[in-house]
Order: C-alpha cells, then structure tokens, then sequence
C-alpha cells in the first residue's frame, strides 16, 4: 500500500510539473467567465442545507460540492480543522503544507484535519490536475463557483459549511492561505490548550479596525454602492484566523442573510457583527512578511508571503533547533 502511494505521489508531482510547463508556454491567462461542466469529479454524497432558517436567503450559496471529503472527521473528531485558501497551480505551496506544519499527525494524541479549498477553474485540464491530487492526498475540497480573486468569500463560505455539516464536533477552527507558515507549537499548546475546556462563540487574530478604500485601482477597492458605511465592523486579518467550531455554522447560516462582499474578511466580520461576536486581538498573528530569525519565529502564530522553499527551511530550522534557548 505505501508503494501504490508513493508512486501516486510521484506521478502527482510529475503530471503537475508538466502540466504546469505546458500551461506557462502554450496557454493565456483564463478570464473567470461563464462555467462549463466539471467532469469525472467526486461529488459530495450529500449536499447539505440547513432547514431551520426562517426567511428566505438573500445569498443562499447554492454550489455543489465537486470534490468533498465527507468522512474525514467519522474516525476521530478533531481538536482543530485548518482550512487553506489556495489555487489550482499553487501544487508547491500545497504539498510544502503537508510536508511542514499542516500535517496531521505532528502532534501524538492531537487529531488535526487539514483541508484545502479550491473553487472551479476555467481550464479543464487544472481541475484534471486537482482530481489527481485530491485522489492521492484526500484533503481538498471544491465547490462549482467559479475559483477567482473575487470569489474568495465565497471558498471560505464553503469551509464554514463543510465543518457545519462533515465536523461539526471539531473543537476549533483555523482559516488561513497557503502562503503563510503557522508556528503549530504556539497555536495548539500555547493559545488553544487542548488540556482546558473549549470555548464557545470564541474568533480571534489579527484585529483590524479600518474603512473601506474608494480608490478604484487599489486590490481592496469598495463600491460605496456594495458598502456605503465609512467604517467597517472589525474584522480579523484574512491571512489566518482561529475560532471555535460552533461559529463555523452561525457564519456560515448568517451568511444566508446577508449581502455577499468580495472582501472575504470584511465579510466575515460583518457576519460577527450580526451575531454580537466580538474577534478578540492577538499579536502573534502577523499579516505581514518578516525575514526568518530562529527567536522570533518562536513568539509568532502566523508569518505572511512565505514560499514553498522558505516554508520547508523555517520547519526544519525550528524543527532540528527546539533545544536551543532564545
């Protein structure tokens, strides 16, 4: 079995390689319009909707899963579900995850499930890809929105709703991007604690009180048509958050009833604000990059903009040197 797996693997990384190549020299850039059928996906074996919403949604995210992975958490219930934000071509940053911090069994006795979350790319053959390696590795989820920058809310609507309907026993759960690292050690026995009782209703990292951009060129730009307010509800940095595992569904069911923004953190923050839940500030989330120094690294949760290369290099730094005193 382990053999059939690891030429599983290496068929995955060879086919990714080339098809990578080819895309890069034969292919443009995909426009994210219209939607045509995904085919030879796994589809979710059941497609869940929540029967006790009373008023007709306004967003009802109507997507169906194309790749799920119902039965991950039937097994075991996990302490933590860590949900990652990334795209089809991103194959590097997904299996440097697996291979430093996102693996699920780092901790002895800690049951942790990760998932990656992809929507429907426009290019056959990278949803072909994504099959692949969601058959060899069985930790990524899609749903049938088209998979773009804008869209973004809309694949963490998706995390929130597979961890309400698949793991909704999960203790807590951690949004994040693939191009951040995370300091496991810090997020499990330092802010989680697995030993104490779990919290409920609880979101936290890093907290930011702003308003929205009117600068039509900038990445964050807000129509006043789609947020007409001058400030927005605070909100956690979409770079990585943690909360506990009952907010997932209230999210995921306010969600439903209120106004889709493209902003995925602001979003969700405005969910918060529906709910009366306030995100508690953490400094050891960091939404910024900063270069890698073996003691400092040790006092964080979350760094941003780290590479496949730097990932594996900061792991296994921090992995080999835990004797070392800062």
């Amino acid at each position: 079995m382990a053999s059939k797996v690891s030429c599983l693997y290496v068929l995955t990384v060879v086919c990714w390689a080339s098809a990578l190549w080819y895309l890069s020299i034969t292919r443009p850039t995909s426009s994210y319009t219209g939607s045509k059928p995904f085919s030879h996906l796994t589809v979710a074996r059941k497609n869940v909707t929540f029967g006790n919403i009373r008023t007709r949604p306004i967003n009802p995210h109507s997507f169906e899963f194309l790749i799920n992975e119902p039965d991950k958490c039937e097994k075991s219930i996990p302490f933590l579900v860590t949900l990652i934000s990334t795209t089809h071509k991103e194959f590097d940053a997904r299996q440097a995850i697996r291979e430093t911090w996102g693996g699920e069994n780092n901790f002895k006795g800690i049951k942790i499930a990760t998932l990656f979350l992809l929507g429907k790319n426009t290019d056959p053959l990278l949803n072909q890809m994504v099959e692949q390696e969601s058959q060899v590795f069985h930790d990524i989820i899609v749903e049938d929105f088209i998979d773009s920058y804008h869209n973004l809310t809309l694949k963490t609507l998706m995390g929130m709703r597979w961890v309400a309907t698949f793991c909704s026993k999960a203790k807590y759960v951690m949004k994040t991007d693939s191009d951040i690292f995370v300091n496991m050690d810090n997020l499990i026995y330092k802010l989680l604690k697995p030993s104490t009782k779990p919290r409920r209703r609880y979101f936290t990292g890093h907290v930011i009180n702003g308003g929205p951009i009117r600068d039509i060129r900038s990445k964050w730009y807000m129509p006043r048509d789609k947020y007409p307010d001058s400030n927005y509800p605070p909100f956690c940095s979409g770079t990585g958050y943690i909360f506990s595992a009952d907010v997932a569904e209230l999210i995921y069911k306010t969600s439903l009833h209120t106004r889709l923004l493209h902003l995925e953190d602001v979003y969700v923050g405005l969910c918060l604000r529906k709910l009366g839940i306030h995100p508690f500030q953490n400094t050891g989330f960091n939404h910024w990059k900063m270069p890698y120094n073996l003691c400092r690294f040790r006092r964080v949760i979350t760094v941003h903009q780290i590479s496949p290369e730097e990932m594996h290099k900061i792991w296994n730094d921090m992995s080999s040197k835990k004797h070392l005193r800062c």
